[in-house]
């Protein structure tokens, strides 16, 4: 870094590599549009005004604005290797983003988290880490082995590892268990991110006061403004799945952007193509009355101040020159996109070694697997709520054919399961859920947060083992069964999670696969975003693990038939 040069082109009397002249550029300071030129010299903005360099770059017309930031994401949803997923969303506008990559590491260990971060290492796109803090995510998951507090240490001691994770097991925050306190403890944790839906009050206070500073999972107004207020910084989340960003907009009218970041999570990869990342959500807030000032800087600036990252978030002097230059502030797709002052070129493909594939080893399945002798009580059923992805803890009475609780479409009951998959112990957690509208067949995955074990869910026993073993056949993926068929299926053999092909063909099957579980009479938008999330049982109310059913509210396993527990 060449501190010299920069000085000396800041003062004028060396030119700029590239001047950005006669656009309108956003302050984020100040919030207010000014009309300068930029210069830009090696990668970095040196100052704003009259500048010469060696190259103009013509952006009268345009609104410069800094790239977008997402403040908590999973670069495993996407299903996309970390090169497809660049590709993707740099051209949206999304120069930087803060993962958490929990999810490759529930199945690979920290061995999996280096790999996945020497990816990143050389991409356009800037990927800083969070430390998994909770692997499993508590003690009802079977992830491959579980992150030790050594383990934490290391992944901290990465450069690009800025912090810890979201603290799952909130209510082992809150409760003080030796565990989670020894987390907070470690070197390096002093930048912590939160997760703890439904906690408000004492419970809130209690969480904030070991140093947890952000929570991207409220998703009423009242979490929002408690969480602000606790001094906490509210990461407002638009996945695929779980959709808050309506519900928790006014929280920038009330109060300004302040201490507000904007947040993807889980967007699937179709989700993107179709929508946009970052940018779909300021573009949606601003359809929905907040000032694009506003929401440019809740989508770039707060997200690197909350992360400490000190050189991204604003067009001025000494920051990286990540810079998108709008035709518009309606649509907000850019025009140009710059990456540390110049156009992003070739993104080169990455070796995907063997050690990553080949991850699910499950005890084959036989005819009595999903089989629930009853006699007559009635059974906890997960009951999904649309647009979110926590649940209600439901009660009915279960149809029965010779002895055996069944599937009911009629009313909209249908069975689900997770088979554990890391070590073929055989285990099998079974339920009932209801929300899916499945009529026939059955959907699986091995994209089930956080564990990352088998998820299933159908109508029939016949389809739902037929879809496991095609998992267990492919080396994981999403597949859609019905009469024993496949009808459509997406692969991912890199733990299960991510796939080797190219965007447009990953996008094609995963809608293939979404139309599928259509023609099976799902009504869920994302059907298999809203399937993962059934198996986490770290969000309320009722989850299903290999272990059995989640009493999440009371944290506790219970027993399916509600008279037995």
């Amino acid at each position: 870094m060449d501190l010299a040069r920069r000085l000396a082109v800041a003062r004028g009397d060396e030119l700029a590599d590239v001047v950005v002249r006669g656009g309108r550029v956003l302050c984020v300071f100040t919030r207010e549009w000014l009309e300068t030129d930029v210069a830009i010299v090696d990668g970095y903005v040196a100052g704003l005004g009259d500048y010469e360099g060696h190259e103009a770059l013509d952006a009268t017309g345009r609104w410069v604005v800094p790239g977008f930031i997402d403040a908590h994401m999973h670069l495993e949803s996407s299903k996309l290797l970390v090169d497809e997923f660049a590709r993707l969303v740099l051209p949206l506008g999304t120069t930087a983003v803060v993962a958490d990559p929990h999810e490759i590491a529930n199945v690979l260990g920290t061995d999996g988290v280096h790999w996945l971060a020497d990816l990143c290492h050389d991409l356009p796109l800037d990927v800083f880490f969070m430390a998994s803090s909770c692997v499993p995510a508590s003690d009802f998951e079977s992830p491959r082995r579980r992150l030790t507090p050594g383990d934490l240490e290391g992944l901290l001691r990465r450069r690009r590892v800025i912090g810890l994770a979201e603290m799952m097991n909130f209510p082992g925050v809150i409760s003080g268990a030796e565990s989670e306190l020894a987390k907070l403890s470690l070197s390096g944790a002093t930048h912590v991110d939160g997760h703890a839906p439904g906690v408000v009050d004492k419970a809130l206070n209690a969480y904030a006061s070991v140093g947890i500073r952000s929570d991207h999972e409220a998703y009423t107004l009242e979490e929002g403004r408690q969480r602000l207020r606790a001094g906490m910084w509210l990461l407002i989340r638009e996945a695929s799945a779980a959709r808050n960003l309506h519900e928790l907009l006014p929280l920038i009218r009330e109060f300004g952007p302040h201490r507000i970041a904007f947040c993807t999570d889980d967007r699937e990869p179709e989700h993107i193509a179709a929508d946009g990342h970052m940018n779909s959500m300021v573009r949606e807030a601003v359809a929905a009355g907040i000032p694009p000032e506003d929401a440019l800087v809740v989508s770039s600036f707060n997200a690197a101040s909350w992360h400490g990252l000190s050189h991204l978030g604003a067009v001025a002097p000494g920051y990286q020159a990540d810079l998108l230059l709008l035709p518009d502030l309606k649509r907000f797709e850019p025009e140009l996109v710059l990456k540390s002052g110049k156009p992003v070129v070739e993104i080169p493909r990455p070796e995907v070694p063997e050690w990553v594939k080949h991850t699910v080893r499950i005890r084959d399945v036989g005819s009595a697997a999903f089989v629930i002798p009853w006699d007559g009580s009635r059974a906890r059923v997960i009951g999904i709520v649309p647009d979110q992805i926590v649940t209600e803890a439901l009660e009915e009475e279960p149809t029965v054919v010779d002895g055996r609780a069944v599937a009911d479409p009629s009313r909209d009951l249908a069975k689900i399961a997770v088979v554990e998959r890391h070590l073929g112990t055989g285990r099998i957690g079974l339920g009932f859920v209801r929300g899916f509208g499945l009529q026939r067949g059955a959907l699986a995955s091995t994209v089930a947060h956080d564990a990352h074990n088998v998820v299933v869910v159908g109508v029939n026993d016949h389809d739902m083992r037929r879809a496991v073993r095609r998992l267990a056949e492919t080396g994981g993926g999403v597949v859609v069964v019905d009469e024993g068929g496949v009808r459509a299926e997406l692969r991912l053999p890199v733990a299960g999670l991510l796939s080797i092909a190219r965007l447009d063909d990953v996008v094609e099957a995963s809608r293939e696969c979404v139309e599928a579980a259509r023609k099976l009479g799902c009504t869920l938008p994302s059907p298999f975003q809203s399937l993962a999330f059934l198996a986490l049982s770290v969000i309320p109310s009722l989850k299903i693990t290999d272990r059995g059913l989640v009493d999440v509210d009371r944290f506790e396993v219970v027993p399916l038939a509600v008279d037995a527990g």
